[in-house]
């Protein structure tokens, strides 16, 4: 999936991923996409609980080898 902006956040427990992504979020234009990579596994529900609270769309998420990454679409 394309992305404008990467945001690294392995290692980071909640809420800093969260709290970062609301950073990156708020220097992207609306449409573009953040893709976000996270080692927390309570940043599963967080990431969903985050675009339904915000209007950002949650556009995908995976996982593998316990990393989690995400895309988030600016609302």
């Amino acid at each position: 999936m394309n992305f404008d902006k990467e945001l690294d956040a392995r290692g980071l427990n909640c809420p800093l991923p969260i709290l970062r992504a609301k950073k990156s979020l708020a220097e992207l234009q609306s449409g573009q996409v953040l893709r976000i990579i996270a080692t927390d596994p309570g940043s599963v529900k967080d990431f969903a609980a985050f675009a339904k609270q915000t209007g950002n769309e949650l556009l995908a998420s995976a996982e593998n080898n316990k990393e989690f990454e995400f895309f988030m679409k600016r609302k």
